[in-house]
Parts: structure tokens; sequence; C-alpha cells
């Protein structure tokens, strides 16, 4: 089945795994998927988009500066309408300035042409933000793959060949019962989050375009979402450039390590950051991209072997 086609010629060289690949929850992220090719790979990704599920399939091809994108279901115009906000064309770095740090500056020097993307679809990165919070990677994914294959739907076009899901609509979750949630590893502060945001998901939405600090307000208003899930989202949802996880159990100790030798706390590193507003976002992902992550040691976090029942906001 041939879906609706469209190439697009980036004014820079876009990188396309590095812009798409935030949106992969994890190897299993069964709305997610990468054919590997030596001539290159192919995302292909499972997309609730307003007029309806779609299957998009994205592919560069830097010999020709262009980006080919091919898209099925009743949301192909959408998606593809949406193609270089996805991948970063209204991500302005042009008030950027990578300053004296060395890292930062090596960062910049090394990857310009990396942008923030903007998917423009606010429960599609609210709802895995939620279910990650305050759990491990493993039982977060875990959790996430469970509901969209229980909740979910098969993506349209070629999407049931390749496995590809689409995440399940609000209207499912609100109705999705307190039990369901337990089998799929969500306890009831998660899940309560979740089914709170579902029910106002459409005012959720209306807030693509507004400033990053009343999306945080809105969003944080919810009970069970704090500023680090509200960062989650507007980074993906907003390709918000100052929005930074402070909560995050990794970057601020990350960061800290790459740039100073030891861990940082959250208010170490909103001070090392500052310079940068409104730009905070971008550079602890341009040190990471340079100095990698800090060295792991001793075991990994065990997942939880209970559900408590009280209520954070992350």
């Amino acid at each position: 089945m041939d879906g609706r086609v469209r190439e697009w010629r980036p004014e820079w060289p876009c990188p396309v795994g590095s812009v798409l690949g935030v949106h992969r929850r994890g190897g299993g992220d069964p709305t997610y998927r990468i054919d590997r090719h030596a001539d290159g790979d192919t995302h292909w990704r499972g997309i609730r988009t307003p007029d309806g599920p779609t299957t998009l399939a994205v592919r560069a091809r830097p010999g020709d500066g262009v980006v080919h994108a091919e898209a099925w279901g009743p949301g192909a115009a959408w998606v593809l309408d949406s193609l270089p906000a996805l991948l970063g064309a209204e991500d302005d770095v042009r008030g950027f300035d990578p300053g004296p740090h060395p890292l930062v500056a090596e960062g910049w020097r090394r990857y310009p042409h990396w942008r923030l993307g903007r998917t423009g679809l606010v429960m599609e990165s609210l709802v895995p933000a939620i279910i990650e919070q305050k759990v491990t990677g493993l039982e977060a994914f875990a959790g996430f793959r469970m509901l969209v294959h229980r909740y979910g739907e098969r993506a349209p076009g070629p999407g049931p060949d390749l496995k590809l899901w689409v995440q399940p609509d609000p209207a499912i979750l609100r109705r999705v019962p307190s039990w369901e949630w337990l089998r799929m590893h969500v306890d009831p502060a998660r899940s309560r989050a979740l089914v709170s945001a579902a029910r106002v998901a459409d005012a959720l939405e209306r807030t693509t375009g507004l400033p990053g600090g009343e999306v945080e307000r809105r969003l944080t208003s919810l009970p069970g979402i704090g500023v680090w899930t509200a960062a989650e989202v507007r980074q993906r949802a907003h390709g918000d450039p100052d929005a930074v996880s402070f909560g995050d159990y990794h970057v601020a100790k990350d960061l800290g390590w790459a740039v100073a030798g030891r861990p940082f706390s959250d208010d170490e590193m909103a001070e090392f950051l500052e310079p940068w507003r409104p730009h905070r976002g971008r550079v602890p992902v341009l040190v990471a991209l340079v100095a990698g992550r800090r060295e792991r040691h001793g075991p990994r976090m065990a997942p939880r072997t209970h559900l408590p029942a009280r209520v954070t906001r992350r």
C-alpha cells in the first residue's frame, strides 16, 4: 500500500537519527522501529495525530541533501506537514553562544547541526514521561510497552507487518480500570496522574505555541506532574531549548562529573546553566555528546517489588 510522500530539503545537514531518537522509549518501544541499512537508516513511528493514527517512515539521503518521508493513515497529511518542525527546522539557534566553557564549545563545534525537534503532540510525550517517574528504565519501558499493546492500536498501512503500534487515545486511557494499571506495573500515583491528564487532553494539546513557563505552569497544576515531567514534555512536544530535566536521576550528576569532576545537585546545575538562558536545555546535551556519561559504579537499581500509593510530583 503506497502512502503519501514528501521530500524535504533542509537548510542544514539534518541529523535525522539523533533528532528523532529522543522519542524512542527503550529498544523495545512498540511505537518506534529502526531499519538499518548500509546506505542509511529508516526511522518508523506510529503516531496519533489530531486527524487520526499514522505510520511515518523517515529516511535521510545526505548525498542529495534530502529527507524522504512517507506516511499512511488518516493523519498522513498532518504529519508530513509537520515534518520540518519534527526534525528541528523551527529550532532557532541564532541566539545560542557556547561561551568560554571548553566542553560546551567543543560540543557546539563538533555537533553544530543538532537541533531540537517539535512534535506538537503533548499527550504523546506526557504519557511515557509519567510512566517513567521515579522508577527504573527497565520498569518504565516495560510498563509503556504493556500499555500500548493492551490499549493502543496497530499503526496503519505497513504498521501491522512491521509490528508497529500507536499509543492509546486519551478517551481509552480514561477508562482503564485501576487494577489494569497495577497489572502493567503502574502504581496508583502514576495511574491517577495519567487519567487526570487524559481528562484534560484537549486543553493540554492547546499549550503548543505557549511560552515555556506557561506550559510548565499548566502542566504542573495537574496532580502528579512536576517540573521533571513538564520539562520532558516541553523538550519533545514543544521543542523548548530552555527546558531542563531538573529532578532527573542522572542529568545533574553526569553534567557535574563532566565539567567539575564531581556530581552536581540540581541547584548546582541550575547555577551552572544560568548563563545560557534561554538555551539552557542545549548545554547538557552538547556536553554529553562530547564527554559521554559518568562511569556507573555498583549494581543497577532493582525494579520495585511493591507499588506504593503515595502521590509524587516529578
